[in-house]
């Protein structure tokens, strides 16, 4: 149901709601009329003819996140009664002044109501003149609830499991879109009513509920993007330029390809940024002298990339690649199509899977691919374990040990100075609450419902040591994820995409190469398919190389489209 609206009153606006609820058409008329007359310009009247109508209305508000100062309820209505009204109105909005409006003959029920529904006040009828018996009545509820913790929460909210995987899946999906939300537990007062406002329960969560007010019950991460203003439908059929992947050669080459001319889509499968964006902090990026966070960098690139005239479509995820005449096919796993005249595979990598027996039972609930920041805060206090000797691993843990107990960095390599920039080893090397473990890897997890223990194996000394530990955050290497483009372009024996002189056999054109030029430097073995950054083979795996090759693909793209 949609809650009933004061003509005077916009959508967008947040005022507080006062609510009356009377079956009897004239007497419920009358009460709005005063209170609309008194407090209209500060404060939403809603008017209701049910106790069911009116809890529809709070409900709505409810999930709207829009504050109810006072409830104003008829005690004889039939069906449900005003007490009954209020008994359930008080589970949605706790913090609501409860008014009971009562006939003389109803004193005594009114009185009984004040142990049933911690009733504030009741009023007799009638109550003319207001100015003597209504006006003061509110203006003491309004000043008793002016005084309270009512503030309105109009962002994104989720309700879920602590423990719970994919109600950790959806925080980090929003986070890393840059989309601010508010966390709720399920199984703390406020999460439970807001499930009861949504309908469903905790055995249904995540529950996320937009900032309208719409509440959506364990979605896809396609359709949360589609509820959250995120774009997943490209707006053309043909484009100059498609790019796959939205990292920071993806980035790099939308912001080029866009500012440059070229009808340009970026098809991102989950938040732009890729593995960067996950960075606490990128010391040693080109002009940023005080760092700056993975999400900053990208969200800074992603509006770049809009602003000059990139599209940027989420939650696509691409399955295929097909050649048809001069078009290149790119194909999604949902059947849909997109053409163009030229594509940038920029997928990056992605972290590999960690061997240890039972590891993935605990995937979200404890354990964690990658920074996980919306994680961190949780980490307060408690003892965190890291597995990796990249970068991206020595930034997780220089981030998490201003306010973790303890972090404990496991690598299998005697020292951390093959894998990671010599900055990060002397950040790491002085601070205190920093410490790592080498020769050394996780060979055991353990845990009820989630992470509790995990065994350390030390390779050089060949023992090995259980600890307590509800939080891994795991780095160890990388995959390209190319299988898609099995049969299509030229892979290396790891899935890296192989290009342009690297492509050479004795000197000659690659097998199979269909024009009489050489390809391009970027250029894979199908012409017109270029590929930038970790994906491609021997890439520096660094954010500005990826950038790099970002804009250098379109210059390449430009002498395609010149001379196919």
């Amino acid at each position: 149901m949609t809650a009933p609206r004061d003509r005077n009153d916009s959508p967008a606006a947040v005022k507080p709601a006062i609510l009356s609820v009377d079956d009897d058409p004239g007497v419920s008329r009358a009460v709005v009329r005063d209170l609309r007359r008194r407090y209209g310009e500060k404060y939403r009247i809603v008017r209701a003819q049910s106790g069911p109508d009116a809890l529809d209305a709070l409900r709505e508000m409810k999930l709207r996140g829009q504050p109810v100062a006072i409830l104003v309820a008829d005690y004889r209505m039939p069906g449900m009664d005003g007490i009954q009204f209020l008994e359930q109105a008080m589970d949605l909005h706790p913090y609501a002044r409860r008014v009971l409006l009562t006939a003389y003959a109803d004193t005594d029920a009114a009185i009984d109501a004040i142990n049933v529904v911690d009733l504030d006040h009741y009023l007799l009828k009638p109550w003319d003149p207001p100015e003597e018996k209504l006006y003061p009545v509110i203006d003491a509820q309004l000043e008793a609830w002016l005084c309270t913790e009512h503030r309105p929460i109009t962002e994104t909210k989720i309700v879920g499991h602590r423990w719970s995987a994919r109600s950790s899946e959806v925080r980090e999906f929003l986070a890393r879109n840059q989309l601010p939300y508010r966390w709720y537990m399920s199984d703390e007062p406020e999460g439970a009513r807001l499930l009861e406002a949504a309908g469903t329960d905790a055995d249904h969560c995540p529950v996320v509920i937009t900032a309208e007010g719409e509440a959506l019950i364990e979605p896809t991460d396609a359709e949360l993007a589609t509820r959250v203003g995120l774009n997943t439908t490209p707006s053309k059929d043909f484009y100059d330029l498609i790019v796959i992947g939205g990292g920071p050669a993806g980035l790099g080459a939308a912001v080029y390809g866009a500012s440059e001319g070229l009808r340009t889509v970026l098809v991102e499968r989950t938040a732009t940024g890729g593995q960067a964006g996950q960075s606490s902090r990128i010391e040693n990026y080109l002009g940023f002298p005080d760092g700056v966070s993975g999400s900053q960098l990208a969200d800074r690139a992603r509006r770049q990339a809009s602003k000059l005239g990139a599209e940027v479509i989420t939650t696509r995820d691409v399955v295929g690649l097909e050649v048809r005449g001069a078009a290149r096919t790119v194909r999604f796993a949902d059947g849909d199509s997109l053409d163009a005249h030229t594509v940038i595979v920029a997928t990056g990598v992605m972290y590999r899977r960690h061997p240890a027996p039972g590891i993935d039972d605990y995937t979200g609930r404890g354990v964690y691919y990658g920074s996980a920041m919306t994680e961190a805060a949780r980490c307060a206090n408690e003892d965190v374990y890291i597995v990796g000797g990249a970068n991206s691993a020595g930034q997780a843990a220089v981030y998490l040990s201003r306010t973790s107990r303890s972090v404990t960095i496991v690598v299998r390599a005697p020292s951390l100075e093959n894998s990671m920039s010599h900055y990060l080893i002397q950040q790491i090397e002085n601070i205190d609450n920093i410490t790592v473990r080498s020769c050394s890897e996780v060979t055991t997890v353990a845990g009820d419902d989630h992470l509790e223990r995990i065994t350390l194996r030390n390779n050089a000394t060949d023992t090995e040591e259980t600890v307590d530990a509800q939080w891994l955050f795991l780095f160890i290497g990388a995959a390209p994820g190319t299988e898609w483009l099995d049969g299509v372009v030229v892979r290396d024996e790891r899935g890296y995409v192989v290009a342009g002189p690297d492509l050479a056999i004795d000197g000659g054109r690659p097998r199979g190469w269909p024009l009489e030029r050489p390809p391009h430097h970027l250029e894979t073995s199908v012409p017109g398919v270029f590929v930038a950054g970790d994906v491609h083979a021997d890439s520096a795996k660094r954010v500005a190389s990826a950038v790099g090759e970002g804009a250098m693909a379109v210059m390449l793209v430009h002498r395609y489209l010149a001379k196919p």
